[in-house]
């Protein structure tokens, strides 16, 4: 069916700081990686500006520079680095199969998953236009450029809610968008909220549009579903915590997972429920979703991978 074959010792899927940092050490023990990019190289850290809470980066980076020097360090280990993205896998029996593009098939003794997450956004066209220069998804990468400035999170749910009393230490005032009259947000989460004075609520409030001079984010327009009010707040931030897609469809059926996507991995491990195949960085942490714990996982598992491929060599030995 698939007229191209290959065979690799280790095949990398994803190119974020998981990818790229699981290459680097994947390399360096001479695993012979590969690993394709998926169709945005470098990941998630490629649509984003300023990053100054990554170690190493004292004057801080931006993003599509960082994931640059991630690139550069994995080649020069040795790591074949291609464009290209997993359509479909096979891991009934070892070697595991991986179709890439839907028409080459790589057979891998080790599959290292590092295929991330995508953030949801509300599907406004301000939102990309000014994604990046006021419009985020993740406040604890972002919150600390809005020091003593007016925000917005929209969101009802637990990280919301998370994500706004974080936003509360560091900004004026944070004006939080909840769709309905209500929270889906745990008991304790809503205590936390309500509790820190600096967040204002906007029930039954949906975002129209995302206000700015060009450059910058300076307001939002909303509208009340009830009462049809609109009215224009004015930020400087627009933060969206409305969830993750994880990037593991073509998983399914294979991989263990949780109810929205996210790879299920043993224990203080980065092992799938599949002998050799690893899945590390954002498509199996729902949790922390940082580059720098993206990249700790990376590691991991190219530690892990290696460790089963020397496994396998003792036994065969034996």
């Amino acid at each position: 069916m698939y007229q191209e074959k290959e065979h690799v010792q280790c095949l990398i899927i994803g190119s974020g700081p998981a990818g790229y940092t699981a290459a680097i050490y994947a390399a360096r023990a001479d695993l012979k990686p590969v690993l394709y990019t998926g169709i945005v190289p470098g990941g998630q850290l490629t649509q984003t500006t300023d990053v100054e809470n990554f170690p190493g980066y004292p004057e801080g980076i931006m993003g599509p520079a960082m994931m640059e020097d991630f690139r550069k360090q994995a080649e020069r280990f040795g790591t074949q680095i291609r464009f290209g993205y997993a359509t479909s896998v096979d891991f009934s029996q070892a070697p595991h199969k991986v179709v890439i593009d839907e028409i080459k098939t790589i057979t891998a003794d080790t599959v290292i998953i590092a295929t991330g997450a995508t953030a949801k956004w509300l599907g406004l066209p301000s939102e990309q236009k000014y994604n990046g220069f006021g419009v985020s998804a993740c406040a604890v990468c972002d919150g600390f450029f809005f020091k003593n400035q007016e925000v917005a999170i929209v969101g009802a749910g637990d990280t919301a809610a998370e994500e706004a009393t974080y936003l509360a230490k560091l900004c004026s005032k944070v004006h939080m968008l909840v769709r309905r009259d209500e929270f889906r947000a745990s008991k304790a989460m809503q205590r936390r909220v309500l509790n820190t004075a600096n967040i204002v609520i906007h029930y039954n409030t949906e975002t129209q549009e995302i206000v700015g001079d060009g450059l910058n984010v300076t307001g939002i327009r909303v509208v009340n579903n009830k009462t049809q009010e609109e009215k224009v707040i004015d930020v400087s931030g627009f933060f969206v915590a409305i969830g993750h897609k994880p990037n593991t469809d073509i998983f399914k059926g294979w991989l263990d997972m949780d109810e929205t996507g996210y790879l299920i991995t043993k224990s203080d491990s980065t092992q799938t429920n599949i002998e050799g195949v690893f899945a590390c960085g954002d498509a199996q942490d729902k949790i922390f979703r940082q580059a720098v714990t993206a990249a700790g996982t990376g590691c991991m598992a190219a530690l892990e991978a290696e460790r089963y491929l020397a496994a396998k060599e003792y036994e065969t030995v034996i």
